[in-house]
């Protein structure tokens, strides 16, 4: 895999700069910074790479092989805020490192990467030290001269200044630093990197791939696609996190996808279901197979927090060895699994028919109306689908039954949920509260469903440890807590949806 760091940096040019004014200030003494050394001058020299249609580009992405420096090798530089890039370095090789290929995979898919740009930099480089001569920040001029390497091969020159933290710098000396930076004649560059300064400079122009709410005039169609594009985007913007196991992306991107589908479902008025319904059941594919993994890793964390929870004295024999063995055996290859997932092209086709999607959407007439009345009128009706199996789910006996009619109150509960969510910009606060209010009764019935999970694993486990001669007696304590969990819950709910269910939140809505 590729060594990462996270870049955290802001770039500067002077005003009115004609291509060659922009100069670094003394910086010594000012907040933190002792003092500044000089680490003298380097030559760089990159090549960089995209589609022939710039999608790496349009997601603010940069794919380079670059030369001289510290740090020669190929580079992957993905977007995380504004100045926020994390950046995945491999080592100078004739062809992209597969480990590279893959973080870009969900833009590229199967299009062939090409030279684009070539940018060679002179850069005087300046270490900023506190007192103690720890590195705060690398400080740069750059002389920079950009070349295409298509097209008819246009140039362009400029200088400027780059303030890079060192890892784990303190993103306020950037603010501190910036007064001083301004009061010697810079400012904040307009380009938020080098590549993207460079192609706007010799006339080439990246599809805009940002997402935009839509503005007063925008009809219902409008506020469901600008929905749509930006969980879709988020998809292909976490695909490298998931594949690197970042904290959290892989539920994210599980998320989205079930978003896009649950928008598919509730919007049935405004969308053609003869197109959105394959899709839909694609995304569902892709929802089952990012939590394999997912799924498995919150039931485990579950049964430890229970697990610390009771009395030593009831914790008998190898309780948390035979839970590690069972979470890892049944998470062997999982990883290996969603790789191969996130590599198929079932997958990258789903990605490109959520494109053609997108660019071409399958509106019905009623998508050229007003949002308003189209928005508060599917959220209600998913509130009368959840409506009907809460009350069904209170209406049976408690046990099996219960606990599958609750599962399914539950997932009614997620897309009335989602449903709100993607009508706040057309409604605003009424359905912001809204959906609060659903994702309290979501979280009521996940904890419900998580216990029933929990019990089910935990037989499993018991069943393991007896036949491997130890005590079963803690994964019946265990138990018998998750049933009271699970109870308490069933407890709570009618309280809970009495309150979700006042009619002042519905009116809100234009009920």
């Amino acid at each position: 895999m590729a060594d990462t760091l996270r870049e955290i940096e802001r770039k500067y040019e002077a005003r009115g700069d004609a291509g060659g004014t922009a100069r670094l200030p003394d910086l010594s003494g000012v907040a933190t910074v002792a003092t500044v050394t000089d680490q003298g001058t380097a030559e760089l020299d990159a090549v960089y790479y995209d589609t022939a249609d710039l999608r790496l580009a349009a997601a603010g992405i940069t794919l380079r092989r670059r030369t001289g420096g510290s740090d020669p090798g190929w580079h992957v530089k993905l977007p995380v805020a504004p100045g926020v890039r994390d950046e995945f370095h491999a080592p100078l090789s004739n062809g992209l490192p597969r480990s590279l290929a893959a973080l870009v995979r969900s833009r590229t898919r199967d299009v062939p990467l090409a030279p684009l740009i070539r940018i060679a930099s002179r850069r005087d480089v300046r270490h900023l030290l506190d007192k103690r001569g720890t590195l705060l920040a690398e400080a740069g001029t750059d002389a920079v001269t950009a070349t295409l390497l298509t097209g008819d091969g246009a140039s362009t020159a400029w200088t400027e200044v780059e303030v890079e933290l060192a890892q784990d710098g303190d993103p306020a000396l950037l603010d501190a630093l910036e007064p001083h930076l301004r009061k010697a004649g810079l400012r904040p560059s307009d380009a938020p990197s080098k590549l993207a300064r460079a192609l706007a400079e010799t006339g080439v122009r990246a599809p805009a791939r940002s997402v935009k709410q839509p503005g007063g005039k925008a009809s219902a169609g409008d506020h469901l696609l600008a929905f749509l594009r930006e969980q879709a985007e988020a998809v292909a913007a976490l695909d490298p996190g998931a594949r690197r196991g970042t904290e959290d992306a892989v539920h994210q991107m599980r998320v989205a996808t079930r978003r896009l589908r649950s928008a598919f479902r509730t919007h049935r008025k405004l969308l053609d279901r003869r197109i959105t319904d394959p899709v839909g059941e694609e995304l569902k594919w892709l929802a089952t197979e990012l939590g394999v993994d997912r799924d498995r890793e919150v039931l485990t964390e579950r049964l430890r927090e229970r697990l610390d929870e009771i009395p030593r004295p009831l914790v008998r024999g190898p309780v948390r060895a035979r839970l590690r063995t069972w979470s890892h055996g049944s998470r062997t290859g999982s990883r290996r699994h969603l790789t191969a997932v996130l590599d198929s092209k079932r997958y990258l086709t789903l990605l490109d028919t959520l494109d053609a999607l997108l660019a071409d959407p399958p509106l019905r007439a009623a998508a050229a109306g007003p949002p308003r009345p189209a928005f508060a009128k599917a959220v209600l009706a998913d509130y009368a689908r959840l409506a009907g199996r809460v009350e069904h789910a209170l209406a049976t006996e408690p046990g099996q039954a219960r606990d599958i009619a609750l599962h399914e109150a539950r997932k009614a509960a997620k897309r009335a949920r989602y449903a709100a969510e993607a009508a706040t910009p057309a409604l605003g606060g009424p359905a912001k509260r809204f959906a609060k209010q659903m994702k309290a009764v979501q979280t009521l019935l996940g904890d419900h469903q998580d216990s029933v999970m929990a019990r089910g694993a935990l037989l499993t486990i018991a069943a393991q440890a007896e036949e491997a001669g130890e005590s079963a007696f803690t994964f019946g304590v265990l138990y018998g807590r998750e049933e009271q969990q699970a109870a308490q819950d069933e407890r709570e709910l009618p309280a809970l949806w009495e309150k979700a269910s006042d009619r002042r939140w519905r009116e809100g809505l234009g009920a």
